[in-house]
C-alpha cells in the first residue's frame, strides 16, 4: 500500500451535525397527496414526519386549484421541488419515499442535509454507545396518540424475552404491563441505560474486574484503569486517563476521587476509543499520487444484477447505490443490440437476465461524488465493430 501522510487522520473528520431547519421541520406533501411535516431527530438518526389525523380533509385541500398553483401548477409539478428518499436493508432490497416541498429553496436544503447525514463516515461506523442511544432515539419517536412510550414497542424491541424485559422494566420502576404505556419524562436516557443493565447482565466486565483486582469494590481506581488501558488494551493513545473518566463517568463523586464506577466502565468500553476501527483509519490517510497499481481498489462484479447471475433482473439503480457506498470500480457488460439499430446493452450474456439499454445508463448519468479520488467503468468484452467506441 502506498505510504501515508502523517496528521491527516480523523481530525478532517467531523460527527453528523443536524441544522435547526431539519429538526423544526418543513411542510412536504408526501407521495400521495398526504400533507405532513418532515423532521429529522437532533442526533440525526431518524428522519420522520407527522401528518393530521383527518388525512381526508387534506386531500381536498391539495386538490384545491389555488394549492395546485401554490406548488408549481395544475399542469406539471416543478421536479426541482421533489424531494425522494432512498432507503432499505440493503443496497438491492431498496424503497423510494417521495415528498413535494412548497418552495425549492426548501426541498434544495433538505437533499443535501440529509445527503450528508448518509453519507457521514463517523455515523457508518458509530459506536455500541452511538447504536445504543439510536434505540433510545427510536423509542422515543414512536409514541401514541398521547404522547407517551407504548410498552408493546420495548417488548417488540426486545423480542427474545419479554418475561425478562417485563422484569426490567418493573425493577427500575416503570410500566411494564404490555397494555400500559411510559411517560417520556420517566423514560430518560439514563433510566434506558439502567434498564438495560437489568437486562443484559454483564459477566466479562466482572471477569475483567477480578482480574484486575478490582472485585467486590463499585468503581476502578485511576491506576487500575490505566493499567487496563495500557497493558490489556495496549492503547497508548490514551494516555490522559482522566479525560475518559471525566466523559464516560455521570457520578461527580467519583470524578473527584479519580474513580470510574461500574456503569462508567460499561460506557467506556462502548465508546469510540474502543470502536473495531480506529476512528483515524476511516479518513484519508494515504499518499494517493501514486501508480494505480499501487492501490487495492474497491470493485464491484456485475454491478447492475439486483438478484442471481441466471435469471436476476438488471437496473440503473444498481450503479448509483454501489457508487454511493464507495466503490470505485463498476462493471459494464455491454452486448450488441438486435437489429435494426443494435444499440447495445447491458446485460449478463447468454443468460435469462433483464437488459438494460446502454444509453439509459449514460443518460442518467450516476452520483460520482462520492469521494475524490478517481472511479473506473470495467467493461466486458461483449461489444464488436463501431458500437465499441460510443
Amino acid at each position: 500500500m502506498a505510504g501515508a501522510r502523517p496528521g491527516v487522520h480523523a481530525l478532517q473528520l467531523e460527527p453528523p451535525r443536524v441544522p435547526e431547519t431539519l429538526i423544526r421541520g418543513s411542510k412536504f406533501i408526501k407521495w400521495d397527496e398526504t400533507l405532513v411535516t418532515l423532521r429529522v431527530d437532533p442526533l440525526g438518526f431518524f428522519l420522520y414526519w407527522n401528518a393530521p389525523h383527518m388525512v381526508g380533509s387534506w386531500r381536498h385541500l391539495c386538490r384545491d386549484p389555488k394549492t395546485r398553483e401554490m406548488l408549481g401548477g395544475s399542469e406539471s409539478r416543478p421536479e426541482e421541488n421533489l424531494l425522494t428518499v432512498v432507503h432499505g436493508p440493503d443496497l438491492v432490497n431498496i424503497s423510494f419515499l417521495n415528498f413535494m416541498a412548497v418552495q425549492e429553496e426548501v426541498a434544495k436544503i433538505w437533499t443535501e442535509e440529509l445527503f450528508k447525514l448518509a453519507m457521514n463516515i463517523l455515523a457508518q461506523n458509530a459506536s455500541r454507545n452511538t447504536f445504543l442511544q439510536k434505540t433510545y432515539t427510536r423509542l422515543k419517536l414512536q409514541v401514541n396518540q398521547e404522547g407517551r412510550i407504548p410498552v408493546k414497542n420495548i417488548l417488540k424491541m426486545f423480542s427474545a424475552d419479554k418475561k425478562r424485559v417485563e422484569t426490567a422494566l418493573e425493577s427500575c420502576g416503570l410500566n411494564f404491563n404490555r397494555s400500559e404505556s411510559i411517560k417520556p419524562d420517566e423514560f430518560t436516557l439514563e433510566m434506558f441505560e439502567r434498564f438495560l443493565n437489568k437486562l443484559c447482565l454483564r459477566p466479562d466486565i466482572d471477569k475483567i474486574l477480578l482480574e484486575i483486582g478490582a472485585k467486590g469494590k463499585p468503581y476502578l481506581s485511576l491506576d487500575q484503569l490505566m493499567d487496563f488501558i495500557n497493558q490489556r488494551q495496549r492503547d497508548p493513545r490514551l494516555n490522559e486517563v482522566r479525560q475518559l473518566i471525566y466523559k464516560y463517568e455521570s457520578n461527580r463523586q467519583f470524578q473527584e476521587r479519580d474513580q470510574m464506577s461500574m456503569e462508567g466502565f460499561g460506557r467506556y468500553l462502548g465508546g469510540e476509543e474502543n470502536s473495531i476501527v480506529p476512528p483515524e483509519k476511516l479518513d484519508l490517510s494515504d499518499d494517493m499520487s501514486q501508480p494505480l497499481s499501487s492501490y487495492f481498489i474497491n470493485s464491484s462484479h456485475n454491478t447492475y444484477l439486483t438478484a442471481g447471475q441466471l435469471t436476476g433482473n438488471s437496473s440503473v439503480e444498481m450503479y448509483r447505490q454501489v457508487l454511493l457506498s464507495g466503490c470505485r470500480c463498476i462493471e459494464l457488460d455491454c452486448w450488441k443490440g438486435r437489429p435494426q439499430d443494435e444499440e447495445p446493452f447491458i446485460t449478463h450474456g447468454f443468460t435469462m437476465t433483464t437488459e438494460i439499454p446502454f444509453k439509459v445508463l449514460a443518460h442518467r448519468g450516476a452520483p460520482w461524488k462520492q469521494t475524490p479520488g478517481p472511479s473506473l467503468a470495467r467493461r466486458a468484452a461483449g461489444l464488436e465493430g463501431t458500437k465499441r467506441g460510443h
